[in-house]
């Protein structure tokens, strides 16, 4: 008798256990899991980076396209609204024709700087050194101001030409993450060039993880100039009565002297 109630006590406690190890790997599949939500993220990044392409395919949509895909990742970052294609199309929508503006002066620049390079080495003519250096100087500045450009359109309403400088601004303020920005970019490339079986990933994800990795870096620095925009704003917004939907791009970017002063000296 005692044998028998001794065997059925281990099989109580072997069904328990199963049950408990069912239980855990029911919370796993859970939809606030931890690994559901980066699985959740993961596909969000993979469709954000298709509509992005499927956006560019024009050309001249690239910069509506680029400042949709930022608006969506630091909404991303910021574990905010991510329904992506209502969130991509109504930024694109919003912003299509200043960033086009943007993305054809932009695109100027880099034609301009491809025919000095092209002179410089394959003219057959002599030019200084200093020339040559002062050209690659302006190309990297270029760079640096298209990395933020289209983040600070996303995010900030502005004129154009203060958009443009207040991101050439951000991007010398950022030195450091700014070098970053940069690598993360060129990642897809170095994917591509290391083998070709790793193109499927740089296609997938080569557009999208890497402004997702930049929102991560400037997100702090944005919200800083939001919260010192905002301070300045909520009594003209109360008066005149703004939705909240209304109100995510009223923020007016122009840098104030103590911010710029305070990150020179941070350099965060």
């Amino acid at each position: 008798m005692s044998s028998w109630a001794a065997g059925l006590t281990m099989m109580w406690i072997r069904i328990n256990q199963r049950n408990k190890k069912g239980k855990n790997v029911m919370k796993i599949f859970n939809l606030d899991s931890p690994l559901m939500q980066l699985l959740n993220k993961v596909a969000d990044l993979l469709w954000l980076n298709i509509l992005t392409l499927i956006c560019c395919l024009p050309i001249v949509t690239i910069g509506a396209s680029f400042t949709a895909l930022h608006y969506m990742s630091l909404k991303m970052v910021r574990n905010e609204d991510t329904y992506v294609t209502r969130g991509f199309f109504k930024s694109f929508k919003e912003n299509f024709k200043q960033s086009t503006i943007i993305w054809l002066l932009m695109l100027l620049a880099i034609l301009i700087l491809a025919g000095d390079y092209y002179i410089m080495y394959y003219s057959g003519m002599e030019f200084h050194q200093a020339l040559k250096i002062i050209i690659l100087a302006v190309a990297v500045l270029l760079v640096f101001t298209i990395l933020y450009v289209f983040p600070v359109q996303a995010r900030f309403e502005n004129k154009v030409t203060r958009t443009i400088k207040n991101a050439f601004i951000m991007s010398i303020l950022q030195f450091p993450k700014t070098i970053l920005m940069v690598i993360f970019y060129l990642l897809p490339v170095i994917l591509f060039l290391i083998s070709t079986d790793l193109i499927p990933i740089a296609f997938l994800f080569g557009l999208s993880v890497p402004a997702f990795l930049s929102a991560m870096l400037y997100n702090k620095f944005f919200k800083k100039l939001e919260d010192n925009i905002i301070e300045g704003q909520e009594e003209n917004i109360d008066e005149i009565g703004i939705t909240e939907e209304e109100d995510e791009r009223i923020f007016k970017d122009e840098l104030d002297e103590s911010l710029i002063v305070d990150n020179e000296k941070r350099m965060f």
